[in-house]
């Protein structure tokens, strides 16, 4: 019984990450890749060490298992949230239907803070890619 139940974690656990991979591939901008991957795989990944703990069925396993899951989703949210934290000081674009843009008023003074001074390259490339830098 203990094989069925873990062999339905994993499938569970890959589908998860299977969904994470697709989001990864055809959502439209950072920030909606990034939900989908930390979200999905966060949860793919914690399925699949539960299987292990199940399957195995030993202290030390589950031990080693229960730690990592605790360390994933520790660090999972954290890891993302500087990640776009990071991609929106640095300019990366959101995606055009986006409705709103809760970080708008407070950041500003972080940006500027954080650019170079302005140079004749700096120039260049914000000349040939608008006021917010190249799209990525």
């Amino acid at each position: 019984m203990t094989n069925v139940i873990a062999a339905v974690l994993i499938v569970g656990g890959t589908l998860f990450m299977f969904v994470a991979a697709v989001g990864l591939l055809r959502l439209p901008d950072l920030y909606t890749r990034m939900h989908a991957v930390t979200k999905a795989g966060t949860l793919g990944v914690g399925l699949v060490l539960v299987a292990a703990a199940v399957a195995f069925g030993e202290v030390s396993v589950t031990a080693r298992a229960l730690v990592a899951l605790l360390f994933v989703f520790l660090t999972a949210p954290v890891s993302a949230h500087m990640i776009g934290r990071a991609g929106y000081l640095g300019n990366v674009r959101l995606w055009e239907a986006t409705a709103f843009d809760d970080w708008g008023t407070g950041y500003e003074e972080l940006r500027r803070e954080g650019e170079e001074p302005p140079t004749e390259a700096n120039a260049r490339v914000r000349d040939a890619h608008g006021p917010s830098g190249p799209a990525t």
